[in-house]
């Protein structure tokens, strides 16, 4: 069975404050979150609140979210035991189809990197936050974008190879720059905590993409929005957990 989902736009209702009409019944959506918490409320509110906006009612989709140990992860990644960390989510998307999910979905860029094992487990199909978005970069009209994420995600290939399959190229900081944005990630932000020089420091590293030719810039990890948004930069900043929410509200529609 293909449990990859890929991304396309939701109609617009018929007329401003319309309920959605589908003669196909709403999925439920699955959510794997934790991974951080910070990140998984914003998926939560995005669905629902994005929903709303499109068709004026609360008929939004049911939402389950099974929210892992972030520390449990975060060990084995340091130990660089991805294995664990694989079976671990297909447990959760187990529980979560056991639980009703039709779809799911990992609130997360880094946990990608297992995507194809934990997608080849799950009972349900899986929404590819890449492939979101992808079809969101290239309806910009950018085909060079800058990366910014965890070191996992800036600095192997899954994610660049992923974009690359789209004919998207992936740019990424410097080793050092790398490592401050991972520490900023998690000492600061999936903990919650916003300072104005991580802001100023992540756009710096933003005008340094720009200049070697970065045509937009993928806030590559979910807790990243938090810090910076589109208000912040001239380049179209693309934010990876509104696109992968809004792509799972399409799937839970279609």
């Amino acid at each position: 069975m293909d449990n990859d989902l890929c991304a396309s736009r939701l109609l617009e209702p018929d007329a401003p404050g319309s309920r959605f009409k589908s003669e196909v019944a709403v999925k439920r959506i699955g959510i794997l979150g934790g991974t951080s918490a910070e990140s998984t409320v914003s998926y939560y509110s995005r669905i629902t609140r994005e929903y709303t906006r499109r068709f004026g009612d609360f008929s939004y989709p049911e939402i389950l979210i099974y929210s892992v140990s972030f520390q449990e992860i975060a060990d084995w990644q340091a130990q660089g035991d991805w294995d664990a960390i694989a079976e671990k989510m297909a447990d959760a998307f187990g529980v979560l189809a056991a639980a009703g999910a039709d779809i799911g979905l990992i609130a997360a860029n880094t946990l990608h990197r297992v995507y194809d094992a934990v997608a080849g487990r799950s009972p349900i199909p899986l929404v590819h936050i890449v492939d979101a978005l992808a079809t969101a970069i290239r309806a910009a009209g950018c085909s060079t974008v800058g990366l910014l994420g965890t070191r996992y995600t800036m600095r192997e290939s899954f994610y660049s190879d992923r974009l690359s399959s789209h004919n998207i190229v992936a740019l990424v900081p410097t080793s050092a720059q790398q490592e401050e944005i991972h520490r900023v990630i998690h000492e600061e932000l999936s903990r919650g905590i916003l300072r104005p020089a991580s802001r100023a420091y992540y756009l710096r590293v933003i005008d340094s993409l720009a200049e070697r030719g970065a045509e937009g810039i993928i806030l590559g990890c979910t807790e990243i929005p938090l810090l910076v948004g589109e208000d912040d930069h001239a380049l179209p900043l693309f934010d990876t957990a509104t696109i992968h929410a809004d792509a799972a509200l399409e799937a839970a529609l279609s």
